[in-house]
């Protein structure tokens, strides 16, 4: 199957972070305005505010609050970090029921003092530890798999097979994958693990924007849809194949665009988001 172009902005998600330098309550408002449906909130946003207040005005915006980012980083050599990291998840999930976030999306850490498959182990180890807490709080858990240039210290899940891997080993309905086209676009098997992504119901968010060539920041240098080498539409068709049906979420970290106007930055959101 090949997606075709967007027509409307239905599934248009935006994440705080891509308007970096907007309040929560700028972000509500310029979203709104141009025709946005859905919203991920970065915790940071949250800083200082009335949590079950600011999902209210986020509705009252006529925005679906699609994820709360982010929660993870369990893998350490220290117990007491790993404990603390417990900790600041439950956090998360309740912060996410509060705001009435559906989701938590799982940047789930590594360490470079260890092997990668002891952080593995320690990630899913946590992810069970949590599990409880996040049914009874009705909130899922989204494992994000990172590029490999992140498995020093961001993530050790590094591939869409092994969050499958893992979330298969889980098994419940309340843990499954994060997709974003930025770590994942390179994987040859990348269409095969969306396919089983979507047969055991996992695939629970799909995320855009585009890898610029050459980049200048591993980090901070995505681009706009259209603007560098994924091949978004392509992605986004395995996807919809697989079984998905929820957001295009927009997550851009950019120096350069978060340089600009923040008013042409959102308008050339929608205009790439059309186009892709």
């Amino acid at each position: 199957m090949s997606a075709g172009k967007i027509v409307d902005l239905n599934k248009l998600c935006i994440h705080t972070i891509t308007t970096k330098h907007w309040s929560i309550e700028e972000a509500a408002e310029n979203y709104s305005k141009v025709g946005v449906k859905g919203i991920s909130v970065w915790r940071q946003y949250l800083d200082g505010r009335n949590i079950a207040g600011t999902g209210e005005m986020l509705r009252a915006h006529g925005l679906e609050i699609v994820s709360l980012v982010r929660g993870g980083f369990f893998a350490s050599t220290s117990l007491d970090a790993r404990n603390k990291a417990l900790a600041a998840n439950k956090k998360a999930i309740d912060e996410a029921a509060a705001l009435g976030a559906p989701m938590i999306v799982l940047v789930c850490g590594a360490d470079p003092g260890q092997p990668l498959e002891v952080s593995r182990q320690q990630i899913q180890a946590g992810i069970e530890t949590l599990l409880p807490h996040a049914i009874e709080s009705g909130v899922k858990l989204a494992i994000e798999p990172l590029h490999p240039m992140y498995a020093d210290t961001r993530s050790a899940v590094n591939t869409l097979a092994q969050a499958n891997d893992m979330a298969e080993a889980i098994d419940s309905e309340y843990v499954g994958v994060a997709a974003d086209v930025y770590h994942i676009w390179w994987d040859p098997d990348l269409e095969q693990q969306l396919m089983r992504c979507g047969r055991n119901n996992n695939l629970f968010a799909f995320h855009i924007c585009d890898w610029m060539s050459p980049t200048v920041d591993f980090l901070n240098d995505r681009g706009l849809m259209g603007e560098g080498c994924i091949p978004i539409r392509k992605i986004r068709g395995w996807a919809e194949a697989a079984g998905f049906r929820g957001y295009n979420e927009v997550e851009i970290f950019s120096d350069r665009l978060w340089s600009g106007d923040q008013h042409e930055f959102l308008k050339r959101i929608v205009k790439s988001y059309y186009q892709s």
